[in-house]
């Protein structure tokens, strides 16, 4: 995420979400299509909860995946560790990444310096989502993965956690420098599994230099394996993201049998070698459309992400969209087209 929201054109979004959690705006209470970046998604119940990049991660809950209410932030203040990491650090927490497991939800979150590679990835849990639980708790367990400016060319941000089929847990991340990675973590999902991990690449776009200090032209982000019959989808954020009207983010895709890859495209081409099919991207109504996660509910697959809307500015909003699948088993998403037929 070459990221994030500190770009210009797009911080008026951030000063509505902070009206909305804070006056509680009718406006902002129901809506079907709520101002989020980096959106990702999980049922507790009859509830849906949305985590979003936002000041201390932002939440919203829904019974309906269409009218979302205003949730408290994960974290009220910064995580005390991050202040370490990255000096300025003003609790805005990017791209966070939910999964229950083990009989508690883990959330995975970003820390980072803005256009640089000092990052690192922590994870909190909690044993529920609802705020009026007594048992409602978000306990913080500190860096789980750190990049470092001068030791390593990849970027601590983007974190999703899938686990194999034996299952194994892992952690894909990354954004820019040299391309999205995986590692695999211990069975607690609290740390990386090993002293000298092995860092495995799973997609990188060409850059016309390797600098260690900046984050090139590789512009790739935002990693999401999902598991579907003998194949680990990723999905994978190209081009620029939060740039308004001027946003060309799209939503590529490539499949293994191997959660560590290498991942082909429809093509055969490796996504280590800037392979990529595209699944979706920005048109006249969105002018980039990206960072997605994917999710299966009642047997339903569904494809949510964040686009720039090309009639409100460019003002990035939440979207979601049934996903479905083609005979080769490549996903398919159809998106309503203005004239009330299906634009794919």
């Amino acid at each position: 995420m070459m990221k994030k929201l500190r770009k210009a054109g797009i911080g008026h979004i951030w000063a509505m979400l902070h009206l909305c959690a804070v006056i509680a705006l009718p406006s902002c209470a129901q809506t079907k299509q709520i101002p989020v970046h980096d959106p990702v998604m999980i049922r507790q119940d009859d509830s849906y909860f949305l985590f979003a990049t936002g000041s201390g991660i932002a939440v919203w809950s829904s019974k309906n995946m269409k009218d979302w209410t205003r949730e408290p932030a994960v974290f009220a203040e910064a995580p005390v560790w991050a202040s370490s990491v990255a000096p300025d650090f003003k609790n805005h927490i990017w791209a966070p990444d939910i999964t229950y497991h083990n009989g508690q939800y883990y959330l995975y979150y970003s820390v980072s310096a803005f256009g640089k590679n000092t990052s690192a990835i922590g994870v909190a849990t909690n044993k529920t989502l609802h705020a009026t639980d007594p048992a409602y708790t978000w306990v913080d367990h500190g860096i789980v993965v750190e990049s470092v400016p001068g030791r390593d060319m990849w970027n601590a941000i983007d974190p999703n956690l899938v686990f194999d089929e034996k299952e194994q847990p892992w952690l894909s991340f990354g954004s820019f420098w040299s391309g999205l990675k995986i590692v695999k973590l211990r069975p607690d999902l609290l740390s990386v599994a090993s002293e000298n991990p092995e860092w495995h690449t799973i997609v990188q776009r060409e850059r016309t230099a390797l600098e260690e200090t900046k984050a090139g032209e590789g512009a790739v982000e935002a990693p999401f394996i999902f598991r579907k019959g003998n194949y680990y989808y990723l999905f994978a954020s190209f081009d620029y993201c939060c740039r308004g009207p001027e946003s060309t983010y799209k939503m590529v895709v490539g499949r293994s049998e191997n959660v560590t890859g290498p991942y082909m495209d429809k093509e055969g081409r490796k996504m280590v070698h800037g392979g990529g099919s595209l699944l979706l991207e920005g048109n006249k109504d969105w002018y980039g459309v990206g960072h997605n996660s994917v999710y299966n509910f009642d047997g339903q697959d569904y494809l949510v992400f964040h686009g720039y809307d090309a009639k409100d500015e460019g003002k990035s909003k939440l979207r979601i969209e049934k996903l479905a699948w083609d005979k080769k088993g490549w996903p398919v998403v159809s998106v309503p087209a203005p004239n009330g037929g299906k634009r794919k």
